[in-house]
């Protein structure tokens, strides 16, 4: 190649510029013309009636079972500033709105400040002396990260939150309705009872 580029007209310091411009474009295209290979692992459900979930007792659990039902997803924290109002007021909409068709599934998560750091059996045991709830609780998942739940990647990739997809902390909510489509997503700091006009939407129920 150097006496090619020589008899050119290229030689000496031209030569070896044009020799390092070529040794750092060989990999460049190389790499640009490798085919990409799907990462089957990060593939998404069609529905979340696809999803299998745990719950608290370590039993699965097939998303499939709710369908027809309106559904509030949260992933839930004992020891967070947001947990009392917002275990109570969930408590208000499950009250009185799960025999018309509304259900809550809760999702310990401690990857916010390790505000959930128990065992499911501790969690368990909070939630139902402590905060008296009734929904349905759930194993303790990630939700962001390459361990996240299958159910709340799901869950953002249907509904994408402000500056990023990510979870931001403990009590991000997801809306679904009757069958099965993600229709809102709310911050942590928004109230259970401020949905309750979107529940009842989604319930039929005029308001």
């Amino acid at each position: 190649m150097i006496a090619a580029a020589t008899r050119g007209g290229l030689s000496g310091p031209r030569i070896v510029l044009s020799l390092a411009v070529l040794a750092l474009a060989i990999p460049f295209v190389s790499r640009s013309r490798a085919p990409t290979v799907p990462d089957m692992a990060d593939e998404l459900p069609a529905s979340i009636y696809d999803i299998a979930v745990k719950d608290i007792r370590g039993n699965d659990v097939k998303l499939s079972e709710y369908a027809g039902k309106v559904l509030l997803i949260v992933n839930v924290a004992s020891q967070c500033g947001l947990t009392n109002s917002n275990y109570k007021e969930l408590n208000v909409l499950y009250d009185k709105y799960r025999t018309k068709g509304l259900e809550i599934l809760a999702f310990p998560c401690n990857q916010f400040a390790g505000q959930e750091p128990g065992s499911n059996e501790d969690i368990q045991e909070t939630v139902c002396t402590r905060f008296k709830a009734e929904f349905p609780i759930f194993d303790k998942i990630n939700v962001n990260g390459k361990d996240a739940g299958p159910l709340f990647k799901y869950l953002k990739s249907q509904k994408g939150g402000f500056l990023g997809d990510g979870i931001k902390w403990n009590f991000t909510k997801f809306l679904v309705d009757k069958d099965g489509k993600v229709v809102e997503r709310y911050a942590p700091t928004t109230s259970p009872l401020k949905l309750e006009n979107d529940i009842l939407k989604l319930l039929g129920i005029a308001s």
